[in-house]
């Protein structure tokens, strides 16, 4: 298959409309050719002018390790050109900036996850473009997570840098689907144009949304090291507003959680109790961890690890976000006392929970902490939210 990036490059003929225009990139160190190419470097041989390039959280070619992490504007070194950063002193493109460009391609390649702040820096460059007259081309990336849809949508005045818009947790979009559901959904008036995949099949496997045995998979940032994580996130994102490890400081973040002081056999086991059926599609595994650095650094962790890559995986039966949302409801009704949410700034949102900003409403943590509310409450209240979504995104898919 061919990612957006692959087919720009290989297709003169979907350059010529760039010809003699101010060409920008927005990308990040995984907006990369099949032949590990930056897209920046790749760019730069094909005679399209560029004037500029963005990059999102994380950086363009540089990892930032964690959230609120800046990076600053600079000026490449070999392409002469300035490098804005939209996770430093902004995270909107500037009016400056924008007049460094008529046309700005962004290549992202994304998790499939509301909170992943990559959509969110999409929406705020449709946003700008809008209003200064340029026009967005998106080079269409997988969504490794595939179609699935799962999780409560954003409730209104929720909104944040981790939450773009009213939609669920796991919304099985495309960047560049998504951005044609931004600009329906905002009523943007912008050029907007997708450069689309040749061959995507997210329904197939042993992928199912990610092309195994085609294609490099490259970090989109520091935690993100591989599909498995992926698979996960939907769920796994939602421990950065407790106090649980979500294992930073391991070679698998994001794909397990712990704590020095729970049990992890007694708490799948009472996963296993409470709701049988949200465990489905993947294999969970009691594990000791000890985190070099984040939360619970140098002190030995019992945890959970989430398996999803082996034959044992059910791409359609497995819902991370549900999973995870178990987890708390385990622990709590185990430890009542058990000090779960974190307090903090999280994405520059103040006097709000991390886990409230997270998941777009306080629903979630309410659901794990009131003590009468079951399973079927959480399925009730999100049912109807994944069955919305999937009939208001349906007019923007492309694949």
């Amino acid at each position: 298959m061919r990612f957006g990036i692959d087919r720009l490059l290989a297709e003169p003929e979907l350059r010529r409309p760039l010809e003699g225009k101010r060409v920008a990139l927005l990308a990040h160190p995984a907006s990369v050719t099949e032949d590990l190419t930056h897209s920046l470097d790749a760019l730069a041989k094909t005679g399209l002018k560029l004037s500029a390039a963005f990059g999102p959280q994380h950086g363009l070619r540089g990892d930032k390790q964690d959230n609120m992490v800046e990076s600053p504007d600079f000026n490449d070194p070999a392409l002469g050109i300035p490098i804005f950063s939209l996770y430093g002193e902004v995270r909107r493109p500037t009016d400056a900036s924008m007049e460094t460009f008529d046309v700005i391609l962004v290549d992202l390649q994304d998790l499939g996850c509301r909170i992943y702040t990559f959509i969110t820096t999409l929406l705020y460059v449709l946003e700008a473009a809008a209003k200064h007259g340029k026009a967005v081309w998106v080079l269409d990336r997988p969504n490794p997570a595939g179609r699935p849809i799962e999780g409560l949508t954003l409730r209104p005045g929720w909104e944040s840098f981790v939450g773009a818009g009213p939609m669920p947790m796991r919304h099985g979009m495309t960047l560049g689907e998504l951005g044609h559901w931004f600009i329906a959904h905002f009523r943007l008036g912008v050029e907007y144009q997708v450069i689309g995949m040749d061959g995507w099949r997210p329904d197939e496997g042993p992928g199912y949304g990610w092309p195994l045995g085609e294609r490099v998979w490259v970090n989109p940032s520091p935690n993100a090291p591989n599909l498995w994580m992926a698979r996960a996130y939907a769920g796994t994102v939602m421990l950065e507003g407790c106090t649980l490890s979500e294992g930073r400081g391991t070679t698998r973040p994001l794909e397990l959680f712990g704590a020095p002081d729970i049990d992890a056999r007694a708490v799948i086991a009472e996963m296993r109790t409470l709701a049988p059926q949200w465990l489905d599609g993947c294999v969970l595994r009691d594990c000791w961890f000890e985190p070099t650095f984040h939360k619970h650094v140098g002190k030995l962790c019992n945890g959970v690890q989430i398996h999803t890559e082996a034959g044992t995986y059910g791409h359609d039966a497995f819902k991370p976000w549900r999973l995870q949302s178990l987890a708390f409801k385990a622990i709590r009704r185990l430890y009542p006392d058990y000090a779960l949410w974190r307090d903090f700034p999280y994405e520059y949102e103040l006097g709000k929970l991390p886990i409230d900003v997270i998941n777009g409403s306080p629903l979630l943590r309410e659901w794990v902490d009131d003590a009468a509310a079951r399973p079927g409450d959480l399925d009730a209240a999100t049912t109807p939210d994944e069955q919305a979504w999937a009939e208001e995104r349906r007019p923007h898919l492309l694949y």
